[in-house]
């Protein structure tokens, strides 16, 4: 793994968006294809008239198989060779069908071992049907392809920390219904393996938020309270509830690695304010590193040249240090060295740090 460069699948999203223009201003610069070796599921086809109507030069090295892909290049993998209209910034069926087309080939690719990790750029969930399946968001997709019955985690990054929604996809009147002690602990748990796994976190410590913004509530007593008590006598250090306005506010989130806000109006609108290099969403979970900017086609903006592929690039970077990560956490677990010395833990000692465990209603 050490002596080749990552090889890094993009599918292209919804060929009337900003896919393309991310792809081309992203590996326009050198040091890309220094770090990795792209492989852009899509279609020549497409990729052309982008480039033309941006107005911009963009190599690439058409292939029709992964195994094709050469270091140092673009390498772009023909997915479907069919004339599709391209009506930049209005989400078509058209446009879904390419989407859909490209991630399909992705996945039957990771089964195969074609490459290490997936990037995706920005799909519009409305216009890409699946028979016999309601698509409801590219991680929820991977999921139900690759996830082998196995439930997956979308973990929202910025430069700082790492937050899970825990009623994620849930109207606001129905958030409280949603949460539940069974649901908050599953989504805890995974959140902590993976930073310590994915982000190389020792003893990572994770807030809670409430739900209830001034006065704790039934939620906050019999769900939340009793949950954080439950994980941090197993071993997971977990601390809250904490509202969201004295989380943020006051600046706690700097003293934790991770945060499971109740719902994505309460935690995401501060996430994006606290953070400078925009967000990236990664699926934990899984056996595939996926990452995908959190952002959308930005169909107002399409073909014009000024999308920022900033958060794109960050994609990139997150998906291939999780997958080294995972390489260095996961190496000494298939290799363990015998012990020759009998291991005393004190379980009673538990690591304390500067905020206060103790509730207050804030």
């Amino acid at each position: 793994m050490e002596n080749r460069k990552n090889r890094v699948a993009i599918t292209h999203g919804d060929t009337n968006g900003i896919g393309y223009e991310l792809i081309f201003k992203t590996f326009a610069e050198p040091e890309m294809l220094e770090l990795c070796t792209p492989i852009i599921y899509g279609s020549p086809k497409i990729a052309s008239y982008h480039r033309n109507a941006l107005g911009i030069e963009a190599n690439f090295s058409i292939i029709s198989d992964a195994s094709e892909a050469v270091d140092g290049r673009v390498n772009l993998l023909t997915c479907y060779d069919d004339d599709i209209k391209v009506e930049l910034g209005t989400p078509t069926e058209e446009s879904g069908y390419a989407a859909i087309k490209a991630l399909d080939r992705a996945m039957t690719d990771y089964r195969d071992g074609a490459y290490d990790v997936l990037v995706n750029c920005p799909v519009n969930n409305s216009n890409i049907n699946v028979e016999g399946y309601k698509f409801n968001g590219i991680s929820r997709y991977i999921e139900t392809c690759l996830g082998d019955g196995e439930k997956g985690l979308s973990i929202y990054l910025n430069d700082t920390m790492k937050m899970v929604i825990a009623a994620e996809g849930v109207s606001i009147k129905d958030v409280a219904s949603a949460i539940s002690k069974d649901s908050i602990k599953d989504k805890a748990t995974k959140l902590f393996k993976s930073v310590s796994r994915d982000f190389n976190v020792s003893s990572p410590r994770v807030a809670i938020l409430s739900l209830n913004p001034e006065q704790f509530g039934k939620e906050e007593n019999e769900i939340l309270i009793p949950v954080v008590d439950e994980l941090a006598e197993a071993g997971i250090q977990t601390f809250g509830p904490y509202s969201s306005e004295a989380f943020f506010g006051n600046g706690y989130y700097s003293d934790f690695d991770a945060v499971i806000a109740m719902y994505y109006d309460q935690g995401i609108p501060a996430f994006k304010a606290i953070s400078t290099e925009g967000i990236v969403k990664f699926d934990t979970g899984l056996k595939i590193v996926s990452a995908t900017p959190d952002c959308g086609p930005e169909f107002d903006i399409a073909g014009k040249g000024v999308a920022d592929e900033s958060t794109f690039r960050n994609s990139i970077y997150t998906a291939i240090d999780i997958f080294r990560n995972r390489g260095h956490y996961d190496d000494p677990m298939h290799n363990p060295l015998q012990k020759l010395y009998h291991e005393k833990h004190d379980d009673g000692d538990k690591i304390r740090f500067s905020i206060p465990k103790k509730r207050e209603n804030r």
